[in-house]
């Protein structure tokens, strides 16, 4: 269901408030949110080059499997689309046989993309100029975060913190 411009308003003024969102296409000002404690961020870089589009629906199909879990059989999430209408929709009503897709991809294509709870402990936020993925909540990541290193490879932060290298 989209949300309502009152209702709009209300969960992105929480969101810019929450994790201090700052959109920049800007290198210097990445990565757009104070990234939770319990988050680990990717880089998405390399999957654009990928002409049958095998990681990049694998990485979808876990980030959605990952949320759905999270929110179990009741539960809703927010999916946030920067300058577009957004939307509270419950998961397993989407993707179904005769269900309707989800109404964004957790890949961020051409804006940011961002996936909530109703009390916005746990999601993603994809950044489009960065190329990256950041999970976060500790219940998310305990489902999520193994099989996206093997989609995605090592992560680039940990708890808004950059990973060096190995």
């Amino acid at each position: 269901m989209e949300l309502s411009d009152a209702e709009d308003r209300r969960v992105w003024d929480r969101f810019y408030e929450k994790f201090s969102f700052q959109p920049s296409t800007s290198p210097s000002k990445w990565p757009a949110i104070k990234e939770p404690g319990a988050s680990v961020t990717w880089s998405l870089a390399t999957l654009p080059d990928e002409p049958d589009y095998e990681r990049p629906d694998r990485l979808v199909a876990i980030v959605e499997q990952g949320l759905s879990s999270c929110v179990g059989p009741s539960g809703n999430l927010f999916a946030l689309d920067w300058q577009h209408p957004s939307y509270r929709f419950a998961p397993q009503e989407v993707s179904g046989p005769g269900q309707p897709a989800w109404p964004l991809s957790p890949y961020p294509d051409g804006d940011y993309y961002i996936f909530l709870t109703e009390d916005f402990r746990i999601g993603s936020f994809g950044h489009p100029w960065e190329e990256s993925l950041c999970l976060f909540g500790e219940a998310l990541l305990d489902v999520a975060a193994t099989e996206l290193d093997k989609v995605l490879g090592l992560p680039i932060r940990r708890s808004g913190k950059a990973v060096g290298p190995a």
